[in-house]
């Protein structure tokens, strides 16, 4: 790819239409296909847009979830084709998108060097043939899909269950997997290995004679020990993972995976130290499960590994690179204020703009029962706490997305939803608490909000598609990183930010990316001594003081890191850290 970076995907909406964007600029990006509702209404919105028919697949249709994704994004590969296509036919002229998609690039980049080069040459055949080589050698950025693993709820139609292949996550995996898209699905938020195993179904993600994949495989993941067991389980399958995406437990947006102790830096430098060794492991059970297929293995497929989490500036992502080894860096949350890129509504985003450290926090605002980054000021939250003080607690559970609950009814409900906490209440009711005891469960019953409807809404009002009697309440889930970005932003000045052409957080104090995160995870160990001395017990007290001696050991390891390049700040910072970690008492 032309480009160091990629954008992750963003909530439900904020990216689903992300690569029409950026995709003929080389930019690659994640699409959420969690929601073939939001799929099918912006496969309309974009039809309408480019003077398409549109035929809608309604949800009488047999598989018409599977439908619906995979219509969407054959949508997608066509508008972005057709504009790559535009792209190139362009004239060189200042000002154009053909001489933006080679400024966009980095200095370092050759393509970007040519196009420099070119545009000094005198016109003549020369020129002209330096032009065509120019357009013969860009690629547009791939358009990629993002499943959430174990967000797969079984479906049912008049109380007959369709089957196991008919589940979300498979139905979304094979309308990826049906499409013309030659991108990759990025699996998410832990292993199912029933989606995993369904994979092997699918001949798109196996090679072609040329050892190439149509499909590739992406994980997620949040330290080396997952990402090992779970490729495993795919290369035994002659499955290839083609890309570890490292995460950042906390310091990231959406909902949040906390380790257990281990910080970013020990985690990459495991990557670092054993790539060699895990690709030639993962590349033997995959070349013997291929043999037993009768499929030919040519080569050694690439194997990419990249970091993304709360990467604030040039400096950082440069070192990132550099040190660990790493092929790119993901920027999320930073492109929410981007609105050529994502979309988020005019107030939301100006709340995000004008927003600071407390404005963000770890939440269990989500029904999946995972922390979740949330926004303070998003409006979600406002009709969260109006519902509450009407007596009317919970939300109208139309999509039924995120059901995984089966305490009171044979069909899982969702733990957002009306029914569940009103039935959770009374449960409550009934039982003998202290009044501080009942506030306490009151609220962490009521804290659950609506995430299938919130994370879209933004996206149906910025596209004018919301309907007559759709909620305006925003649900947004940015990273804390987010909070030292404090203006609208272009295309071009971000993407000159991560490149180090411009600094767009110039005049703001902000901690290096490796203290942040481990200022989080000191807060989140703070809030779990807390949590936990209400129910001591020897197995609780060896976890956190295990919790936090990994996060000592992380802090010796920074310390090491930077004694071979030297940074002042960041050792002063370093400090005040550790000084909080080790005022913790267990």
């Amino acid at each position: 790819m032309p480009h160091k970076f990629h954008i992750p995907v963003l909530g439900l909406g904020f990216s689903i239409d992300t690569p029409l964007k950026v995709a003929r600029y080389g930019i690659s990006s994640v699409v959420s296909i969690v929601d073939d509702d939001l799929t099918e209404r912006m496969r309309k919105y974009h039809s309408q847009l480019n003077g398409i028919s549109f035929h809608p697949i309604a949800k009488t249709e047999e598989r018409f979830r599977t439908k619906r994704i995979t219509a969407y994004l054959n949508l997608l590969h066509d508008l972005v084709d057709q504009q790559f296509e535009n792209l190139k036919r362009q004239d060189f002229v200042p000002g154009s998108d053909l001489c933006r998609y080679f400024e966009l690039l980095p200095h370092t980049s050759q393509l970007r060097q040519g196009y420099e080069l070119m545009m000094e040459y005198p016109e003549g055949e020369s020129k002209k043939i330096f032009r065509q080589l120019l357009r013969s050698k860009m690629i547009k950025g791939s358009i990629d899909v993002n499943i959430m693993a174990k967000v797969d709820k079984l479906n049912f139609v008049k109380g007959k269950y369709l089957g196991d292949d008919q589940t979300d996550a498979l139905a979304a995996l094979k309308g990826f997997a049906e499409s013309k898209l030659e991108g990759a699905v990025v699996l998410s938020a832990g292993m199912n290995p029933k989606l995993y195993s369904f994979i092997e179904r699918f001949k798109e993600f196996f090679p072609n004679e040329k050892g190439e994949f149509n499909k590739r495989i992406i994980l997620k993941v949040s330290d080396f020990r997952s990402a090992l067991i779970q490729s495993k389980f795919l290369a035994k399958k002659g499955l290839w993972v083609s890309e570890f995406r490292i995460e950042s437990g906390l310091n990231c947006g959406g909902h949040a995976f906390a380790t257990d102790g281990f910080l970013l830096g020990p985690i990459l430098e495991d990557f670092k130290f054993n790539r060699s060794a895990m690709q030639a492991e993962l590349f033997s059970l995959y070349e013997n499960a291929l043999q037993q297929k009768q499929l030919a293995v040519n080569k050694l497929p690439q194997q990419k590994i990249t970091v993304q989490g709360g990467i604030g500036t040039a400096d950082e992502n440069q070192f990132l690179l550099k040190h660990y080894q790493l092929d790119a860096t993901g920027w999320g949350s930073p492109f929410l204020l981007v609105p050529e890129v994502t979309n988020v509504d005019e107030q939301t985003l100006n709340q995000l703009a004008g927003a600071n450290q407390d404005d963000y926090y770890l939440s269990n605002s989500s029904p999946l029962g995972v922390l979740f980054n949330n926004f303070r000021h998003a409006s979600i939250e406002k009709l969260r706490l109006k519902r509450i003080a009407d007596g009317k607690p919970g939300s109208p559970c139309t999509k039924k997305y995120l059901c995984n609950n089966t305490e009171f009814t044979a069909e899982p409900i969702c733990t957002a939803s009306k029914k569940y906490q009103q039935l959770k209440i009374k449960e409550l009711n009934a039982a003998s608490l202290t009044p501080t005891a009942y506030n306490e469960r009151f609220a962490q019953i009521t804290e659950k909000v609506c995430l299938c409807e919130g994370l879209c809404t933004s996206t149906y009002i910025k596209t004018q598609q919301l309907k007559p009697k759709e909620s305006t309440a925003v649900a947004i889930c940015p990273g804390p990183n987010l909070a030292f970005f404090n203006s609208v932003y272009s295309l071009d000045e971000m993407v000159n930010h991560i490149y180090g052409n411009a600094d767009l957080l110039a005049q703001i104090d902000r901690p290096h990316v490796f203290i942040n995160e481990l200022n989080l995870y000191i807060d989140y160990l703070n809030t779990q001594v807390k949590l936990y001395l209400k129910e001591v017990n020897d197995k609780k007290i060896k976890y956190l003081n295990s919790f936090k001696l990994q996060l000592e050991q992380g802090v010796s390891y920074y310390k090491n890191l930077f004694n071979d390049w030297p940074n002042a700040d960041f050792l002063t910072q370093l400090f005040g850290a550790e000084q909080r970690l080790l005022s913790i008492k267990i």
